[in-house]
């Protein structure tokens, strides 16, 4: 048994999330992380909100509640709906906790100490308007590389270009709106990433196996133009985490905070800190600290391809900069973007589906399988309702469903509510069998490498071998000649949906736990070990009840009013 660390980046506090948001980080961590407890391994899966900066400020000022009592909120909203798609989070914690305040506070004075900070007077943004300095999140313009008309003060979220806020192309503040900006002068503190560039380098490099997507982006970001640079990690916001170097003071900070995106990665360690203050554990050090048993852990992180510079370079360098035994990232799988039907999601716009709103109108196993299936792993891609009705309809309605219902419903007609003895299986489902057996092995293969799209390609195949052996075997027909064949034919069957429940459980938990039930609480749960007992392990006179309708169609009607529903009409 091998012990897996997960984290997904972490979403943003300031609301509720769109389907894109989901599919490039929680969604498909949650996969990997089912997938590995269901082959016995011991896996620690975490996430949180990220609190911090720009984003919780506005939010929170746009509701008109203090920014801790909103975030507060968000985040019992954000966990609701993480449950209700399914997300199975060992700990869902907060960028805001004590623990995180103490870890970010401690990085930040071993960095100190080890000459990897220096302070730097610069010129801000200044709107006289506001009052106030304007954080890069505060200020939007147009990217002077790609001309995107809503690039933050930071990046870019059409082409990933890191920027200064003075790159942008008539600015203008997001609080009021205000085109009078200014450049004033300000003290903050930068983390010496240039001093650490061959290091990261040399770290990068050696990570042959990473997905092209992730390498690419972190290389661009090594090597663009004058190469890595130093990065700004403090604020003039007052919500965040206060500059100190672990508990002390720091002269000429006073009243600043540290940027969000030097606090927010270190929470995935504080969320471990949090899952043990939560009872939910006992020994965070075994998962972060190589000198405390986590030389054995492999840690992978989910992510959107946004994320990726943040995760091979900042938090990285604040690792390894610190000198300290802390567990690295061993992959990093990254994800394009999913659009939506023709163009972008827009949270302001309201265009498109949200989490909260896919969850009221139709159940999680259908959003979950439709995004898995059609993860934006090699290039970016599209949500529609016409394919979303196909997919649904004929993945999951017409092969799954109905394999499902006929084997059930013929069995209780023609045998009664339990498997059936008698017959023997032959050279048609020795061959299902070993078709299966190797698609089973593919499956895995294709989980183990988190090659999503490849693994719902496969376990769609393992369904539709069950469909079409169902098909052609024929037991309907059998039983009038030979009810022995009719009950091999049958028996096989009803394995198989116990198989598929397995199978099935990391993309569909809800629909998986619904098949396995109807075998009762005793049915075998383990994961196939590739022998024919697989196939066997339901015995003859076991009881089984006949599940409802696992999978109701998409009718038309339902399409046409979604499709104008999440068009853009929100406010």
């Amino acid at each position: 048994m091998a012990r897996h660390l997960i984290t997904s980046a972490i979403p943003y506090i300031n609301g509720i999330k769109h389907l894109g948001n989901l599919v490039g980080s929680q969604l498909p961590a949650d996969l990997y992380a089912r997938y590995l407890r269901g082959r016995g391994h011991e896996v620690l899966f975490l996430c949180a909100t990220d609190e911090h900066g720009t984003p919780a400020e506005l939010a929170a000022a746009k509701a008109g509640k203090p920014v801790a009592e909103y975030c507060e909120e968000m985040h019992g909203v954000q966990a609701k709906i993480a449950e209700g798609f399914r997300l199975s989070f060992d700990h869902f914690g907060r960028s805001s906790s004590p623990q995180n305040h103490r870890l970010t506070q401690h990085f930040a004075g071993v960095l100190a100490e080890k000459g990897l900070i220096r302070e730097v007077s610069e010129t801000q943004m200044y709107s006289p308007t506001d009052g106030r300095y304007l954080p890069d999140r505060y200020i939007e313009g147009t990217c002077p590389n790609c001309g995107f008309d809503s690039a933050r003060g930071d990046q870019c979220d059409n082409c990933t270009k890191q920027l200064d806020p003075v790159d942008l192309i008539n600015p203008h503040s997001t609080i009021s709106g205000a085109t009078d900006l200014e450049m004033r002068e300000t003290k903050h503190l930068y983390l010496r990433q240039s001093a650490m560039k061959d290091e990261l380098e040399a770290w990068i490099d050696g990570k042959t196996d990473w997905p092209v997507l992730t390498t690419s982006i972190a290389k661009k970001w090594l090597n663009d133009g004058d190469g890595l640079q130093d990065r700004g990690i403090t604020r003039d916001l007052d919500w965040g985490i206060p500059v100190r170097k672990g508990e002390e003071d720091w002269p000429g900070m006073e009243g600043k905070v540290f940027y969000v995106w030097f606090d927010a990665p270190i929470e995935y360690i504080a969320c471990a800190q949090e899952w043990v203050e939560a009872g939910k554990g006992d020994d965070w050090e075994r998962w972060w600290r190589t000198d405390k048993g986590a030389e054995d852990v492999t840690y992978t992180q989910f992510m959107g391809k946004d994320n990726v510079p943040f995760h091979t370079l900042g938090f990285p360098a604040t690792i390894l900069g610190s000198g300290e035994p802390w567990k690295l990232v061993d992959y990093i799988k990254s994800f394009n973007y999913l659009n939506y039907d023709g163009g972008q999601f827009s949270t302001s716009r309201g265009r498109g589906v949200f989490m909260d709103q896919a969850l009221e109108i139709l159940p999680a196993d259908y959003w979950r399988w439709w995004l898995l299936s059609h993860a934006p792993e090699s290039s970016d891609s599209e949500f529609t309702w016409e394919n979303f009705q196909q997919s649904v309809n004929k993945d999951l309605a017409d092969v799954l469903g109905n394999f499902v219902s006929r084997v059930t419903k013929f069995c209780r007609s023609k045998f009664g509510e339990e498997v059936p003895a008698g017959g023997s299986y032959g050279p048609q489902e020795e061959a299902l069998i070993a078709d299966l057996t190797a698609r089973i092995a593919a499956y895995q293969g294709h989980m183990d490498a988190i090659e999503v799209r490849k693994a719902a390609q496969e376990l769609r195949a393992i369904w539709v071998a069950g469909n079409e052996y169902l098909q052609s075997a024929a037991p309907w027909a059998a039983f009038k000649e030979d009810p022995e064949r009719a009950a091999a034919i049958v028996r096989l069957s009803l394995n198989l949906i116990r198989l598929y429940a397995v199978l099935s459980a990391p993309f569909i938990p809800d629909s998986a736990e619904t098949m396995m039930n109807a075998f009762g609480p005793d049915a075998v749960r383990d994961w196939p070990a590739g022998t024919a007992a697989d196939f066997e392990a339901l015995e003859p006179g076991a009881a089984f009840t006949v599940p409802e309708n696992l999978f109701a169609k998409i009718a038309d009607e339902s399409r046409e009013d979604w499709q104008t529903r999440f068009a853009g009409t929100r406010s």
